[in-house]
């Protein structure tokens, strides 16, 4: 079966792999789309200290069940799907906690295990999620849960004011959570064309920190007081920071970004203000059931979000063109089959 195989840093083939034999609890999926993220940009550009070569990139899913074998009644052939692409071990700290998705054996596809942009993956029948979407939404839900468990980590309640720094995919998540869960959203980013995007997913404010000073447009919109969340989609050291500076007395800030050395904090803040402090990996179950009823809600504006939908074939090209400019493109997505 056709296969993209990233065989290192910068070389991303059209290849074949041999033809799966499902296990007994699992599914055989006939792909349709695969979403690319900014860890396979990190992983194309060698920058992904997870990832081990060759590997098969993709984890943000549109399939169609070909055989469901034991699940047949419950996923009959045809049914459109996505899935959980993370595993979970049951038995470390975090799993006992019942928090798998930070669990410490957890292999995600396309970074520590093969992903989809192949023809066929076959997973277990647990891992399967579905809903009344488009192949095109039903590729979004895994990226989106990313910035819906950030919130969710957040304690984000409608009567809240949430800031986002940071509006590419998994930001613009975070920003369509906070606005569904009904809390003022205000979105931040440098880009105008991302802060449109993010206007279209619920973000009733929006600031280009470029354009004007953050730290006086945040006090503007909130009465001199902070945001009571701050949620940080970047992961620059500068921005860490600025999330315990502009943070409300008593908020509450999370992290999805990772930065990618130290950073040095004026920790007085953290006693002085009291604050909560989380970080925020991958996505619970949960999430992505509230994701799903988000776009079934036509809450989110997924058109604006993609920026293109390329044949399999094109994707070695336009990889190579997104690791040139990274800022050119928002979501690329792989079509696996003949659309």
């Amino acid at each position: 079966m056709k296969a993209l195989i990233l065989e290192g840093p910068g070389k991303l083939t059209v290849g074949t792999q041999p033809a799966l034999i499902p296990r007994p609890e699992e599914v055989l999926l006939r792909v349709q789309l695969v979403g690319l993220c900014g860890s396979d940009l990190n992983s194309f550009r060698g920058k992904n200290p997870l990832i081990s070569y060759p590997r098969i990139l993709g984890h943000e899913i549109a399939a169609i069940v070909e055989d469901a074998g034991h699940a047949k009644d419950l996923l009959p052939s045809g049914t459109n799907v996505t899935l959980l692409p993370y595993t979970h071990c049951g038995k470390c700290a975090s799993c006992l906690r019942n928090r798998p998705n930070a669990c410490e054996c957890n292999q995600t596809l396309g970074v520590q295990r093969d992903g989809a942009l192949t023809e066929y993956i076959s997973v277990p029948a647990a891992k399967i999620m579905r809903g009344n979407l488009s192949r095109k939404e039903l590729c979004l839900v895994e990226p989106l849960t990313v910035g819906f468990h950030a919130v969710a980590r957040g304690r984000v309640t409608a009567n809240d004011t949430v800031a986002i720094l940071g509006c590419g995919g998994v930001g613009l998540g975070a920003v369509a959570a906070a606005s569904f869960t009904g809390a003022i959203t205000i979105a931040i980013d440098v880009d105008d064309r991302k802060l449109e995007i993010a206007r279209k997913a619920g973000a009733q404010i929006c600031i280009n920190s470029q354009m004007h000073d953050c730290h006086e447009a945040l006090r503007e919109a909130t009465r001199g007081s902070g945001p009571d969340v701050f949620i940080e989609a970047i992961g620059l050291p500068q921005t860490f920071r600025l999330a315990v500076e502009e943070v409300a007395f008593a908020g509450r800030v999370v992290y999805i970004g990772y930065a990618k050395e130290p950073v040095a904090y004026e920790t007085r803040l953290f006693v002085q203000k009291e604050l909560d402090i989380f970080g925020s990996r991958n996505a619970l179950p949960q999430d992505f059931h509230t994701v799903i009823q988000m776009l079934e809600a036509k809450r989110f504006p997924v058109e604006d979000a993609v920026s293109m939908t390329v044949d399999f074939k094109e994707a070695p090209q336009v990889m190579a063109q997104w690791a040139a400019n990274p800022s050119s493109y928002s979501k690329i997505m792989v079509a696996m089959q003949e659309q």
